[in-house]
């Protein structure tokens, strides 16, 4: 057992590959691209930037992200810098929840749709080129779809599906399309119904916050990834305005029958943290093998299903088993040069410094103060009186620390834009940091950067520096109001990383969806990652809890008839303690 113990400690202790490396790009979840306004309520007077039912596609060697209502969509080289694309023409009504596919030299992209509507291509997405494919689909029996739909091309046997399905009432549907028939249904009543939720004895699938709603739950967000042989048919579930929005997998050795539950569900789940929900995307391979997962966080601000977007980690290991990796999903990674070969290789050892940090500001809105600006929750924020050049907030970081990145999230309070005019609808701020809190260093000035929108703005340094205290100086938003939910700063101290937490018990409930979780804090932690999984060394799942909070967590995500085992981990300002022992349930 020892010696298990000291495996496990040099796995979750690794150092990033990417350490003797030079500036190595770095990203954090919500991605930073200019989300554009969403007008689906705009009969409710107001507006909001949402990012929703992601599906990032690597076509030719670069990536397109396309998303719900977006009037375009997203160019990348590198996963880091996104070019937002308008198309030359828009043949229909704009996209929601859209399937794109990349095969050989042609990108093909089909909508959402209860009706008629064709299928389309692009030899030239960068250019925004896109013409039609086939002329339409033709029309399934009411309410069947394809709604949240999925295109898939098997390249083993040249075969082509549709998976589709977004419902509480209805599975996730398969069919065949003919390539013969430019992508038709090969036939037209051989759709198959192949998931449907089970609730009962699948605890992630219950809805509600943490699983606690007895509401019937939703599916939706089909994907296809074929690995190995086996096919993973992914699915969203329970529900999209939840912290524990989350992705599952089925697996078959046939694209439309046989499909199993896989007991390692859900594959890619975070319900606690800064960005929490990772249900609803899709996984593609970058440039290096690399595979990834998609995923829409929930904001619900201005609206209930308001939701930026996120990609995480995934792979496939030694059994095939599919997982991705939301441990600090919402902090610093780098960007991969190579393979990985361990799940926590691009983690970058940053460290969350401002975690309920005091903060000044130049003024404040009525009850919308400053302490709003670190708690770590997208939905409380704060609004300055007002919207103009110069208005400033002032982080005292209590002692100083080596700080390497920033995350400013904005906030749509009472917004009243209904366009995206790139003229009209940007962000500038500049960062200063300092020591004394009186000489101050330029840190950024977006001022002189090329203009564009940046709700979510992510800016790493190319060199760390030595600050105790951070100010954001603010230019300009196209929003009436100027509101912040978090102002994140990212780093290390020069302390130690907390102890490793130790009592870790975990009783399982005479209901077995559930756990009851306990363990004995540490001094000077900011927070513990509780890990879990099928098997000792398959401790895929995290879920964050802040050490203001209460040293108990009832999981209830846990699969009926699978054995599950634990561990803890502590973090703070300088690091990351080694996992406890793994345990299992009692």
């Amino acid at each position: 057992m020892k010696n298990l113990c000291f495996i496990f400690a040099l796995l979750w202790v690794a150092q990033p590959i990417f350490a003797q490396t030079s500036s190595p790009k770095t990203y954090c979840n919500p991605m930073d691209i200019d989300y554009k306004y969403n007008f689906e309520q705009l009969n409710d007077s107001i507006s909001y930037r949402s990012g929703a039912d992601p599906v990032i596609i690597n076509h030719k060697g670069e990536y397109y992200l396309f998303v719900t209502i977006s009037g375009g969509w997203w160019h990348s080289k590198d996963l880091l810098a996104w070019k937002y694309i308008v198309p030359d023409k828009w043949p229909m009504e704009d996209m929601c929840a859209p399937a794109a596919l990349s095969v050989r030299d042609t990108l093909y992209l089909f909508q959402s749709t209860f009706e008629q509507r064709p299928i389309f291509y692009s030899l030239e997405p960068e250019k925004g080129k896109l013409l039609f494919y086939n002329r339409w689909l033709p029309r399934l029996p009411p309410l069947i779809g394809p709604w949240d739909p999925a295109l898939f091309h098997d390249e083993d046997t040249d075969r082509w599906f549709m998976y589709w399905g977004s419902s509480n009432t209805y599975p996730l549907f398969g069919a065949e399309l003919d390539k013969r028939k430019r992508l038709t249904y090969k036939d037209l009543n051989a759709y198959k119904g192949l998931i449907y939720l089970d609730p009962k004895n699948h605890g992630w699938e219950r809805f509600g916050r943490n699983h606690r709603d007895t509401i019937r739950p939703f599916t939706e967000g089909a994907w296809m990834t074929k690995h190995k042989g086996k096919y993973f048919l992914q699915y969203g579930a329970p529900g999209t305005e939840y912290n524990v929005y989350a992705n599952g997998t089925y697996v078959s050795d046939d694209p439309l029958e046989g499909f199993k539950y896989a007991p390692y569900n859900p594959i890619s789940y975070k319900p606690g943290g800064f960005m929490t929900g990772a249900g609803h995307g899709n996984t593609f391979q970058d440039n290096h093998g690399n595979y990834w997962n998609t995923g829409t966080p929930w904001i619900a601000v201005n609206w209930n299903f308001e939701r930026r977007i996120a990609m995480f980690p995934t792979g496939f290991d030694k059994d095939n088993q599919m997982f991705a990796n939301t441990r600090f999903g919402d902090f610093p990674h780098y960007l991969p040069t190579k393979k990985w070969t361990n799940k926590d290789e691009l983690f970058t050892g940053w460290m969350l410094l401002s975690y309920k940090k005091t903060v000044t500001a130049s003024s404040a809105k009525d009850t919308f103060d400053t302490q709003k600006l670190t708690d770590e929750n997208p939905r409380t924020f704060w609004v300055a009186k007002q919207n103009k050049a110069g208005e400033n907030l002032v982080m005292d970081l209590k002692e100083i620390f080596e700080v390497k990145a920033f995350q400013i999230n904005y906030t749509d309070y009472k917004s009243n834009i209904y366009d995206n005019i790139p003229e009209k609808v940007y962000t500038q701020f500049k960062l200063f940091h300092s020591l004394d809190g009186k000489n101050w260093t330029l840190a950024t000035d977006l001022t002189t950067q090329a203009k564009r929108d940046r709700p979510c703005a992510y800016i790493a340094l190319e060199k760390p520096v030595k600050a105790r205290y951070i100010k954001y100086e603010h230019v300009y938003v196209a929003s009436p109001q100027l509101a912040i939910s978090d102002f994140r700063v990212f780093g290390n101290g020069a302390g130690k990383a907390p102890k490793t937490p130790t009592k870790l018990t975990v009783k399982r409930d005479t209901d077995e969806r559930n756990a009851f979780i306990t363990w004995e804090k540490v001094p000077n932690a900011v927070g513990y990652n509780i890990l879990w999984g099928i098997a000792k060394d398959k401790l895929y799942q995290t879920y964050q809890i802040w050490n203001d909070e209460p040293n108990t967590l009832e999981l209830r995500a846990l699969t009926v008839g699978q054995k599950y085992y634990f561990a803890i981990e502590a973090f703070n300002e300088h690091g990351v303690s080694v996992a406890s022992e793994v345990v299992g349930e009692r």
